[in-house]
């Protein structure tokens, strides 16, 4: 199929498009670069420079014919969201349905659409399930959960076949190497912990007295390539069913704060000191999802989100940038 992947140049894109031209398709980048990187880019795969605030650009795109899309443009600072919620109505939402509007036009009604986690809120119950109810407590959980709600309309209004793909967190790079752009300003993690043990930052840790097995927040990561393998996925599974779906995709268990931190001084042979703080509001102490549904309709299951495989593919993309 062509497929056309809209922020396909930045973290999670590249390694959507990697995976979806291993699958055979012909895959063009959609990118304005204001996260995404040029050196993501493959030499494969075309690139058309466009903002999806202005539909002129996306008619453009979607006039030169395309069977699918793929959208990953979307503003994701879940604090930020709560200081400017007009930021992110305009890119994530006004800026989706330009992206839907402009699909419908020029016929193309398969889509791929990273949605979030986010859109559950304070977990009620674990492990997370797709019935969970979907209560986000900041407004980026609410524009992920707003496009879902819109997609549904489209699909029955005009036959816009989706797949919704709850992320829960991404992390980790390529293991081949072949993507290592280092993503814009991370807020997660893991990409912290790689600047601390580069001596980039100090390392601080929200919050060591829940009830958990060590203390500290339990949360669950996901390979990125796992996500860019589930995004093929889905696409088959709509060309084959012609039906939506919605997928919760995590690895059913969760990884601690610190387990994350040891594995890095492990495998970076560096000390990285981490300063203990009081926890951070709006923080639960467990969230991780199950995946049996994506397992049941895609085949799925996670195979590079082990602890190791996450910080390794981590810490060689990050000492690949800096001895460059």
């Amino acid at each position: 199929m062509k497929v056309l992947v809209i922020g396909g140049a930045g973290y999670i894109g590249s390694h959507v498009v990697k995976e979806m031209m291993k699958a055979g398709h012909e895959v063009t980048v959609f990118d304005n670069l204001s996260s995404g990187l040029r050196e993501n880019l493959f030499a494969k795969n075309g690139f058309i420079y466009g903002n999806i605030l202005i539909p002129q650009d996306l008619d453009a795109a979607f006039s030169q014919g395309f069977d699918a899309f793929v959208h990953l443009a979307a503003f994701k600072a879940a604090g930020e969201s709560m200081v400017k919620p007009e930021k992110y109505s305009v890119n994530n939402i006004t800026g989706t349905l330009n992206i839907m509007n402009a699909a419908v036009k020029y016929n193309c009604l398969k889509m791929i659409f990273s949605s979030s986690a986010a859109t559950f809120g304070e977990p009620q119950y674990l492990p997370i399930d797709e019935n969970h109810p979907q209560n986000p407590i900041n407004y980026y959980g609410f524009t992920k959960l707003e496009i879902e709600r819109f997609m549904t309309w489209y699909d029955n209004l005009k036959g816009l076949k989706f797949a919704a793909l709850r992320y829960f967190n991404a992390a980790g790079y390529d293991p081949e190497g072949e993507v290592h752009g280092l993503e814009q300003k991370p807020e997660n993690l893991l990409p912290r912990v790689m600047e601390a043990a580069l001596g980039e930052r100090d390392l601080k840790i929200f919050g060591t007295d829940y009830d958990t097995r060590d203390g500290t927040c339990i949360r669950d990561y996901v390979h990125v390539t796992d996500l860019a393998r589930a995004h093929v996925m889905a696409l088959d599974y709509i060309e084959k069913n012609n039906k939506s779906l919605m997928l919760n995709l995590g690895t059913e268990k969760g990884t601690t704060v610190k387990e994350i931190i040891e594995a890095a001084r492990k495998i970076t042979g560096k000390p990285i000191p981490a300063a203990e703080e009081p926890r951070r509001p709006g923080d639960p102490a467990e969230l991780y999802a199950t995946s049996k549904l994506a397992k049941e309709l895609l085949g799925w299951e996670p195979k590079y989100s082990d602890v190791d495989t996450l910080v390794k593919t981590t810490w060689d993309a990050y000492t690949n940038q800096s001895n460059k």
